[in-house]
């Protein structure tokens, strides 16, 4: 459905493919105002990000477009999310993707009920009913669409908005080419962690995430931070939320690693003054990408 642009010809680099994937920002107002994003840890164990705070997502699975997910999709069809996503076909997976990672993951599910409002699980029989949905579609016993069939659900994709698209870089061992969304946390869920691919969870504003984030104490990747600035720069969710669904392009953002003169490895974004002076770096077996240095900008004021 996608590719990574400006890949450079033959390496080792060349030859890692490039998976789509797709993430969800879910937000709420903080008690203090501002607001606070969910986060989930990844395992320690992991082979990718071992340790570092994320929000849901994770790869698209064939099972994310198939023709049988359009009648739960609601007014979006293919054509509606492929035009939102700049490509010509297939991108209604990327946001079920998004959804399902969520569902998986983090224990929310994005649909509505059968009055068209947003699902709720603060009854016990139900969170009980929708836990062990979860753990099917987790563990691949169940679709997400027979979920939907089953409770008569509409997945809420409407609720979502495109926010951002970042590509992991060339040199990497694992590449994604992966979309963001953002949503308004649902009432009536509160969220959780699988306790298999991820290890804890926590809502926290942008601001204490990126302070803890620059005192080493909050591991995260590059897309992940510069998510967190832009969000942070919005006073409440519903803001972010209107901001976000004016948005009319949303450009790819290939990072590029590159080597210190004095040793070690960094990451410079586009328009960073070493992004078009350098090639790729294979990044060394066993350096993740939450390791590596990349200075995090302040958070604007206003």
């Amino acid at each position: 459905m996608s590719a990574a642009p400006d890949a450079a010809a033959g390496g080792p680099a060349a030859d890692v493919p490039v998976r789509d994937a797709a993430t969800v920002m879910l937000v709420r107002d903080a008690d203090g105002g501002g607001i606070e994003v969910f986060m989930l840890r990844r395992n320690l164990q992991s082979d990718f990000v071992g340790g570092a705070y994320v929000f849901p997502g994770g790869a698209v699975d064939p099972e994310d477009s198939a023709d049988d997910l359009r009648p739960v999709c609601g007014w979006r069809d293919d054509a509606a999310a492929s035009a939102a996503l700049g490509v010509a076909s297939g991108g209604l997976a990327f946001w079920v993707a998004a959804v399902r990672e969520c569902f998986e993951e983090a224990g929310v599910l994005l649909a509505y009920d059968a009055s068209g409002s947003i699902v709720r699980f603060d009854d016990p029989a139900v969170d009980a009913r929708f836990d062990a949905h979860r753990r099917s579609v987790d563990r691949g016993e169940r679709r997400l669409v027979e979920v939907c069939e089953a409770e008569g659900l509409q997945l809420a994709l409407d609720g979502m908005s495109y926010f951002s698209r970042w590509i992991t870089p060339e040199g990497a061992p694992r590449r994604y080419d992966t979309r963001f969304f953002v949503a308004a946390a649902p009432e009536g869920q509160t969220p959780l962690h699988d306790d298999r691919e991820v290890i804890a969870n926590l809502w926290i504003t942008p601001t204490e995430a990126l302070a803890r984030h620059q005192a080493g104490e909050f591991e995260m990747v590059f897309p992940t931070v510069r998510s967190l600035l832009a969000i942070d720069r919005f006073d409440s969710a519903a803001d972010l939320l209107a901001h976000a669904a004016a948005i009319e392009d949303v450009p790819a953002i290939l990072p590029r690693i590159v080597a210190e003169p004095e040793g070690g490895l960094r990451i410079v974004l586009p328009g960073d003054p070493a992004y078009d002076d350098v090639s790729h770096i294979v990044l060394p077996a066993g350096v993740p990408m939450n390791k590596l240095d990349m200075a995090t900008p302040a958070p604007e004021a206003g």
